[in-house]
């Protein structure tokens, strides 16, 4: 796989779990952003969802950053997540 592919396979992963948390699936965003040694993946989600994604003491959050790192470390790349207001 390309990189191109395994960033797309990747931002594809964190798109499904965001959506399937929030009430406003539709304004879900993902997209990635490679660095040279890194690949940022941007999440936006609506004001009112972003409790929802972060979760209590941002437990949510750190799931989706492991689910998130396995999934990149088995492409042999490193990805974290960003989550953007």
């Amino acid at each position: 796989m390309t990189t191109e592919q395994d960033n797309s396979s990747l931002v594809a992963m964190v798109e499904v779990i965001a959506k399937s948390l929030v009430d406003a699936p539709l304004e879900v965003s993902v997209e990635s952003k490679q660095g040279e040694n890194t690949t940022v993946i941007l999440l936006k989600v609506a004001k009112t969802d972003i409790g929802k994604i972060i979760g209590k003491e941002g437990k949510t959050a750190k799931a989706i950053r492991t689910l998130l790192l396995g999934a990149a470390t088995k492409l042999k790349r490193r990805a974290v997540l960003e989550i953007v207001e």
